[in-house]
């Protein structure tokens, strides 16, 4: 048996079902597993607890809590799912990129917890980001295109990772119709605290976004993160009473839901599960411009050239008729930035961006968003827990949880 080896997964590859078939010995170099005890810890994993959770209200993660897995963080339902896994003895773990939606408390956590595991219980990871392998691991791998390929020695697998300076051959299209938002202040937050059942969340946040600057949103798991995106975009009533004025409105002031997301373009990577039906990547480009789950209107001339114009830029310019279901989870991500910006809203709102998605694919997708800081007018609010490689923000706004809430911390580049 393989102890503590990692792979590198690329996107164009189902993680899980990779996975699963190490567990079950059917992958070349781990026929031994057939005999041997193994579980899998995954979000995917996670994923189903919670659907069982909620369907047949069975809580086999979250037996000695009142909490549901949920309502938990993401750092929480981890350290769950790990001790469930521990208790069942298991010969070895498979680690599906575990430590994605984790601020950097929780993964400092994990990674000393899976150090301590490694000393009795083998460890096969299996990670999108590099940068993740525990440094315990003893064998190299990377899997591309279907093949599994080992490296005999840890420097020759570093070196086969270095990726060439990446480089667009065009500038970003312009947008349809020109957005002539007339303000500098797009989203302005004056002393602005929120509770929730009594629980403080945010404390007195000061935070102005003005026209074209490029913001990085940090705090750790529960800090408020989500909370604040959800009231610029008009989701979240906690806004209603509080000194905030969203893109020249003060909140409550008679401002539509609608009226703001004419204003945003946004993306989380969980949208992609809201389009299931059979939408070419080009039409899900343009249904950005109608702010539609998919096109049902028939697209001008001007909204096709411009669609493909940026298909073209993301180098799929020859997959404009695939259907967008279809493409890799790097190739999705990618559509689904263009489809936010092809409007060039006032205000970008990019959350968690990057997660589950490999070096390559992450390191394609920054260059984007700095292209499109640098080429448009449209301000950028960029949230992850990961200091992104070359991501180039000019602000940070970092929460930082306290007694009474998470306070701000701006912090110029």
């Amino acid at each position: 048996m393989l102890e503590h080896c990692a792979i590198v997964v690329d996107n164009q590859t189902h993680i899980e079902k990779l996975a699963q078939e190490i567990l079950s010995g059917k992958v070349q170099g781990f026929e031994r597993l057939k005999a041997k005890k193994g579980l899998l810890f995954s979000n995917e994993q996670i994923e189903q607890f919670i659907w069982e959770e909620e369907q047949h209200d069975r809580k086999e993660l979250t037996q000695e809590s009142e909490q549901t897995l949920r309502s938990m963080s993401s750092g929480e339902r981890k350290k769950s799912l790990l001790q469930h896994l521990l208790v069942q003895n298991p010969e070895f773990l498979v680690l599906v990129n575990p430590f994605d939606h984790l601020d950097s408390e929780s993964q400092q956590f994990l990674k000393e917890r899976f150090l301590n595991i490694s000393k009795s219980i083998s460890l096969i990871q299996l990670v999108g980001r590099a940068n993740d392998i525990l440094p315990d691991t003893k064998k190299y791998g990377t899997f591309k295109k279907g093949l599994l390929k080992w490296y005999k020695s840890k420097n020759a697998f570093w070196d086969s990772l270095k990726n060439n300076p990446l480089s667009f051959s065009e500038r970003i299209p312009n947008a349809v119709k020109a957005n002539h938002y007339p303000g500098e202040e797009l989203v302005t937050f004056k002393d602005v605290s929120v509770s929730y059942d009594g629980r403080p969340i945010l404390d007195q946040i000061n935070w102005t976004i003005r026209k074209g600057e490029f913001w990085q949103l940090m705090g750790p798991n529960g800090s408020g993160k989500t909370t604040l995106l959800t009231m610029i975009t008009g989701d979240n009533l906690k806004g209603y009473g509080q000194d905030l004025t969203l893109f020249g409105h003060k909140k409550g002031s008679g401002e539509s839901v609608w009226d703001l997301k004419e204003q945003i373009g946004y993306f989380t990577p969980s949208m992609v599960d809201q389009f299931r039906g059979y939408h070419s990547a080009l039409n899900m480009i343009i249904s950005g411009l109608h702010d539609s789950i998919g096109l049902y209107t028939e697209p001008s001339d001007t909204e096709v050239r411009t669609a493909y114009q940026w298909l073209r830029l993301v180098n799929l310019g020859q997959k404009r008729e695939e259907l967008f279901k279809t493409l890799s989870t790097g190739e999705k991500r990618l559509v689904m930035l263009a489809r936010a910006m092809i409007k060039h809203p006032p205000l970008l709102i990019l959350d968690e961006p990057t997660a589950g998605l490999d070096d390559s694919s992450a390191a394609f997708f920054i260059s984007l968003v700095n292209k499109i800081a640098e080429e448009s007018d449209s301000a950028i609010v960029f949230v992850s827990h990961r200091r992104e490689k070359n991501l180039n923000p000019k602000y940070i706004m970092a929460l930082k949880p306290e007694e009474d809430g998470s306070v701000g911390l701006v912090k110029k580049m």
